[in-house]
């Protein structure tokens, strides 16, 4: 079952939780991150991308880069921009997107747990981006990013952060600049924070990482390099892990579209013919094609929107087989435009739905690339199948949104 703690969140005043908090520190690039920081002290991309206070010919993985995070983040401290809460607390975030709205529960979750996979993943990690995140909490002493777990709902625990919610003013509530509403309330009362543990203990027999796998993966390779300096090893901060975790009847797959730079040396009529041993394939002109459904896809080729519809038996029947992100990579990018490995290829680029289709059609009919994918979203049924079964997903097959932002709870180990 699931063991999770509350904490002493490092956080910023409430007058200051707007302008402190920034976006995923991996969603962005350094210098978008010094242009959202800039005029900004107060930005918590001084202590997630320090690059940005450092020349921009930096190496991003040089030592500079994280002592100059530790650094930013003890001045943050010293002018009380963040403060220590002063007892263990939950924390419940609400994010409102549009007309989507999820609600989490901040806390930090057990590294064994990670270790004896009660906390599921779905996704691998590589070496460079975790060893970037162990370089960056060891340094700093704390964990800056959140990891987003996800449950399958439990109404009793529904019930009790719906009812706080109601009775209890949020201690932060703003829209950020891109129309994002992030409000956050305390849940301070022993009572109440020991039955939701109790709940979790009790009700949630596993979690599973919708985003975060290389911060989790870090997190746990830096537990292990503490536990062996600590003396005591009472129950260290590092044994457990910032996360916040969402019942899966709140949340919202994007899809998760590609492109690519080249034909692999085709015509676009070869192309096209070639793709029909395994697509049955309709053009709609200008007509934008969103999948409505499994198995169709939507391409943009040469000015001109296709609807592709995988032919029945041209995939495996398996939990990896019928996820269209394998389909498109079987029977299009591997099979007839080369790509053997998604992860390292050039030649393909991932577009997170949240930037929608017209991210694409801009893309390609700028030159830049040559053909893009639309593909219709992972369900969170077909992500919990995946990982019970300790199967990986191919790369790039899940977008969440809204995200979380950094900055507004920070756990120090």
């Amino acid at each position: 079952m699931a063991v999770i703690k509350p904490f002493k969140a490092l956080r910023p005043k409430a007058e200051l939780a707007s302008i402190v908090a920034s976006r995923p520190y991996d969603v962005l690039s350094g210098s978008e991150a010094r242009e959202e920081a800039r005029d900004n002290p107060y930005s918590f991309y001084h202590i997630s991308k320090s690059e940005i206070d450092l020349p921009e010919s930096t190496d991003i993985h040089h030592k500079t880069v994280y002592e100059k995070a530790k650094e930013n983040l003890d001045s943050f401290i010293r002018q009380q921009i963040l403060f220590r809460e002063d007892k263990p607390c939950y924390y419940i975030y609400r994010l409102v997107m549009n007309d989507i709205a999820q609600t989490g529960l901040v806390c930090v979750s057990s590294i064994a747990d990670y270790e004896n996979d009660i906390i599921k993943k779905h996704e691998l990690t590589r070496p460079e981006k975790e060893q970037d995140r162990i370089n960056h909490m060891l340094t700093t002493d704390a964990q800056t990013g959140n990891v987003f777990l996800a449950y399958h709902a439990v109404d009793e625990i529904d019930s009790l952060i719906n009812q706080w919610q109601k009775e209890h003013a949020p201690v932060y509530d703003f829209t950020a600049k891109d129309h994002i509403q992030h409000t956050v309330w305390i849940v301070h009362e022993r009572k109440v924070i020991d039955r939701i543990t109790g709940l979790f203990a009790e009700k949630v027999p596993f979690t599973y990482i919708a985003d975060g796998h290389h911060r989790a993966a870090s997190a746990t390779k830096v537990a292990k390099e503490l536990r062996n300096k600590e003396e005591s090893g009472e129950d260290p901060a590092a044994d457990f892990f910032l996360t916040t975790l969402f019942p899966d009847n709140q949340l919202h797959i994007l899809d998760y579209n590609r492109l690519v730079k080249d034909l692999n040396g085709l015509t676009k009529e070869e192309f096209l013919s070639d793709l029909e041993y395994d697509f049955s394939i309709t053009s709609t002109g200008k007509t934008v094609v969103r999948p409505s459904e499994m198995h169709e896809f939507g391409m943009y080729l040469d000015g001109e929107w296709y609807r592709l519809v995988a032919r029945a038996g041209t995939y495996k029947p398996d939990p990896i087989g019928i996820l269209d992100v394998t389909i498109l990579q079987n029977n299009v990018l591997d099979k007839w435009l080369g790509i053997k490995d998604p992860r390292t290829d050039k030649r393909i680029d991932f577009v997170g739905g949240i930037r929608g289709l017209n991210e694409l059609v801009k893309r390609v009919d700028s030159g830049e690339m040559k053909v893009a994918f639309a593909l219709y979203p992972v369900s969170m049924q077909q992500l919990f199948d995946i990982a019970d079964q300790g199967q990986v997903m191919p790369p790039k097959s899940t977008w969440f949104e809204p995200k979380l932002r950094d900055g507004l709870v920070t756990h120090l180990i």
